[in-house]
């Protein structure tokens, strides 16, 4: 196996029930923590006695709402994806991000991959013929299922051990 690199094939790849579900709880802790956000905002301004902001929040317009949206957006899968390579919906379908070789996105990788998340009507975009999603082909990233990924690579790694010699 020497000079061989291991490589995501189709087989591993999340199914599209898998992305679908992904998008869905991904989408519905995002509401969760605009929520809390705006929850939290309205605490303080209450305390704080600062009236605008309340009022702020009660008025808040459609363009404002949706670029709280978008910040959420990128805080969320950033950090998700940068520390653990997953969201807390690819942790409940059992699915995880990674680059063409099996290994861990780096940073700038999934930055790339959450800001192509933007793209418009991205999310519909994984329902094609591989299941890969705008965000996945441009960044090089590919969301495969975690354990039948973990078998694959452990098993084509173990062929390395094959032949060496014990210490």
């Amino acid at each position: 196996m020497e000079g061989t690199t291991f490589r995501v094939t189709n087989d591993m790849l999340a199914s599209q029930g898998q992305r679908f579900g992904n998008y869905l709880i991904d989408l519905g802790i995002q509401y969760v923590l605009i929520f809390i956000l705006a929850l939290l905002l309205g605490i303080f301004a209450n305390l704080t006695g600062n009236f605008e902001l309340g009022i702020w929040l009660e008025n808040i317009s459609t363009v404002e709402s949706y670029l709280i949206g978008v910040v959420i957006l990128i805080i969320y899968y950033s950090l998700m994806e940068i520390y653990f390579s997953r969201s807390i919906a690819k942790y409940i379908t059992k699915t995880i991000v990674v680059t063409r070789d099996g290994s861990k996105p780096d940073a700038s990788t999934i930055i790339k991959r959450t800001f192509c998340r933007l793209i418009p009507f991205n999310h519909f975009s994984f329902l094609g013929n591989d299941g890969r999603g705008w965000h996945d082909s441009i960044s090089e990233t590919y969301v495969v299922k975690k354990d039948f990924f973990d078998q694959k690579k452990d098993l084509f790694y173990s062929f390395d051990e094959i032949g060496k010699e014990q210490e």
